[in-house]
């Protein structure tokens, strides 16, 4: 019994803790980028809601592939505020991403209502993809292994973001133009091009990231349902220190987290949901403690950039 017990709990918490650790890893890789490029955004959970909503709606239409994809345009729709404003104007990005935050809530929220009215339509269930042999290891195997397609598409982007920026003329810009953008811009490249991309990669990812949460994880939009994964994602890529593959490490043991309660309860455990609510967040504050000290944010990360400025 004990070991049906542990089997069942540690299946549940890592299928769990990948569900609600994707989007976290989504927005987290592009916050990863645009922090790079020295522009905090502040407005990235404003992002998911505009990709989980936009993606929601092309999904209930069509079918999820190109869900995804509207989530991933709503969400770089959502980030060319940022790009004008912050990038382009160089006002201050906090304020801008508040700004951002609280229109994609407002926006989000109408659009639904006045869709929708008072009924939450459903999406049905993405198929997964096995991978043979390892989806039949015990406990683990179809927890890890039998996921759908975009989860796997995730961790190649986690790969492919790392090479991007450690191996790349692209990732050099990037991390130049967070770090001395007036060296990138002597140099002959754009400093303002540099930011737009990074901002704009970024938009796209948090998008995606809440595409990902209505479509795939909860098959249903419910106005602010991001509940803070916006900002815990900003906090993962600030402890991950520019590292994609510490990025996937943080969204992972914080998905576990928001999954931990609901592994307890399957096993017969019963959890309060203010706990439930609460874990994430205090796991952000742990991890702050632990870590804060050795985290690292570029030299220009929030400063606006005017060409000749010292």
């Amino acid at each position: 019994m004990s070991d049906l017990f542990t089997a069942t709990f540690v299946a549940a918490l890592v299928s769990g803790g990948i569900l609600a650790g994707m989007p976290l890893l989504f927005a987290a890789l592009g916050e990863t980028i645009s922090e790079r490029a020295g522009v905090l955004n502040i407005g990235l959970e404003g992002m998911m809601l505009m990709g989980g909503y936009g993606g929601f709606v092309v999904a209930l239409y069509t079918n999820y592939w190109l869900g995804l994809a509207g989530g991933i345009g709503a969400g770089a729709l959502a980030a060319v505020i940022m790009l004008v404003f912050c990038v382009r104007l160089g006002l201050d990005q906090i304020v801008v991403g508040i700004a951002l935050l609280v229109t994609a809530e407002g926006i989000t929220s109408v659009l639904q209502r006045a869709q929708f009215g008072t009924t939450y339509p459903r999406l049905g269930a993405v198929p997964n993809i096995e991978i043979p042999l390892l989806s039949k290891i015990p406990a683990l195997g179809t927890s890890l292994f039998s996921q759908p397609l975009i989860v796997y598409i995730g961790l190649a982007l986690v790969v492919l973001v790392h090479w991007i920026l450690r191996s790349t003329s692209m990732g050099l810009n990037l991390r130049a133009a967070g770090e001395k953008p007036q060296a990138l811009d002597v140099a002959g490249v754009s400093v303002l091009a540099t930011r737009s991309v990074a901002v704009m990669i970024t938009g796209a990812l948090a998008g995606l990231g809440g595409a990902y949460m209505s479509i795939v994880g909860a098959g249903i939009f419910v106005p602010f349902m991001t509940h803070g994964a916006g900002f815990i994602s900003i906090v993962i890529a600030m402890l991950a220190r520019g590292r994609a593959a510490w990025v996937l490490i943080g969204a992972m043991l914080f998905g576990m987290s928001v999954s931990f309660s609901t592994a307890l309860q399957l096993v017969g455990v019963s959890v309060p949901q203010d706990v439930v609510n609460m874990l994430p967040f205090v796991v952000v504050m742990i991890a702050l403690i632990i870590f804060a000290r050795r985290s690292y944010l570029p030299a220009a990360l929030g400063a606006p950039y005017v060409r000749g400025s010292r």
